[in-house]
């Protein structure tokens, strides 16, 4: 099949899906702003499913059957309710901008074989998906949910690393579950506590880093303003822009330091404390899957299948709920997340065995 074709269908699908989905968090919504947001959203997705439709059979393809993505459906609502709406928009404007990329290779990809107005079509669309990312951002701020990030690498750091450490004692401690178990515990909650302070440390650097340099700029313009609009003239060819055109931007916002401030300088509202619990708690989470089967089983070679069993599941609805929400493949990411995890866990357990023939420990 005819590759354009066979993308303009995917987007057909895609677009229909997407209507449907928040068409139902619309249904689900309390919140009344959200709500009419989600419909608006469903109104224009139904728009853009309809020029694909249009513009496959023009082309002379076949219009597939849309399906609903329960699954999506499925695990989006569950995320609204746990992590409430901010955390959601947070995933949906990943799914945003990637189909923005995708849209974008599409309409350079094949602009020699759209009419006019089908050029100016897929623009209009792109810029809807635009529009759409800029909502998600919009509502991430207001709820101040910049902390997925911390969720998804907290929980994925605290599966990789326990499930290495259990692993290779249990290659040195074979009839000793329970002491695997309680050393994965204490290997976990010092993990979970160095990564919340590293967090913690991090942030909150980086905002003092940022005061510190907004400092610099308020007494660079009391003191001079014209080498104020130097450095703005300077950041802004750094950054990429023609200098005729830097130049006179920097000449327009000379007298106004609010707006050099916030070209100069990135803003970010993420609180410290708040980046360092979720990353603690989401990473003492991950410890739980590796570490339960060493307390249940007679032995730790007993144990370790479904240590990394559990283990490799958890890591496998973490990838997937990224890929749904984000428009990664589910195949890739699921494969890429387990395959290191466990390859992590393989690599310790030879480590572990290594240890054991050279200190024979085994017996201890």
């Amino acid at each position: 099949m005819d590759e354009m074709l066979k993308l303009a269908q995917e987007f057909y699908e895609d677009e229909y899906a997407d209507s449907v989905l928040y068409a139902r968090l619309a249904r689900d919504e309390r919140d009344e702003e959200i709500r009419e947001e989600f419909l608006r959203l469903s109104n224009i997705e139904s728009k853009h499913a309809r020029f694909w439709h249009d513009f496959i059979k023009r082309h002379g393809g076949k219009v597939p059957r849309p399906s609903v993505k329960r699954l999506t459906i499925l695990s989006t609502r569950l995320l609204r309710k746990i992590l409430g709406p901010g955390s959601l928009a947070s995933l949906l404007e990943m799914g945003e901008n990637s189909a923005i990329q995708k849209y974008f290779k599409y309409l350079t990809a094949y602009a020699h074989r759209f009419t006019p107005d089908e050029m100016e079509e897929i623009k209009e669309v792109i810029l809807d998906e635009l529009e759409h990312e800029k909502f998600f951002y919009e509502s991430k701020q207001r709820f101040h949910t910049e902390n997925v990030r911390d969720l998804v690498l907290g929980m994925n750091d605290g599966l990789v690393e326990i499930l290495g450490a259990v692993t290779g004692l249990s290659a040195v401690y074979p009839n000793s579950p329970q002491l695997v178990g309680i050393s994965g515990l204490i290997v976990g909650v010092a993990g979970a506590l160095s990564m919340a302070i590293g967090t913690f440390i991090s942030v909150r650097s980086q905002r003092q880093v940022n005061e510190a340099i907004r400092d610099r700029m308020e007494v660079l313009f009391r003191v001079s303003p014209g080498r104020a609009k130097e450095e703005l003239l300077y950041k802004l060819v750094e950054g990429g822009m023609p200098k005729d055109i830097a130049r006179e931007v920097s000449e327009q916002l000379a007298g106004n330091s609010d707006a050099i401030m916030k070209l100069l300088i990135p803003e970010s509202d993420e609180n410290e404390i708040r980046a360092a619990i979720y990353t603690g708690s989401f990473y003492l989470l991950g410890v739980a899957f590796p570490v339960t089967p060493y307390f249940l089983a007679s032995s730790s070679l007993t144990a370790l299948p479904f240590s990394v069993l559990l283990a490799g599941s958890a890591l496998a609805v973490v990838a997937t709920l990224v890929s749904l929400l984000s428009g990664i493949s589910i195949r890739k990411k699921v494969a890429e997340m387990v395959a290191t995890g466990l390859g992590a866990a393989f690599l310790s357990y030879l480590f572990g065995r290594l240890m054991e023939v050279l200190f024979n420990v085994s017996a201890l």
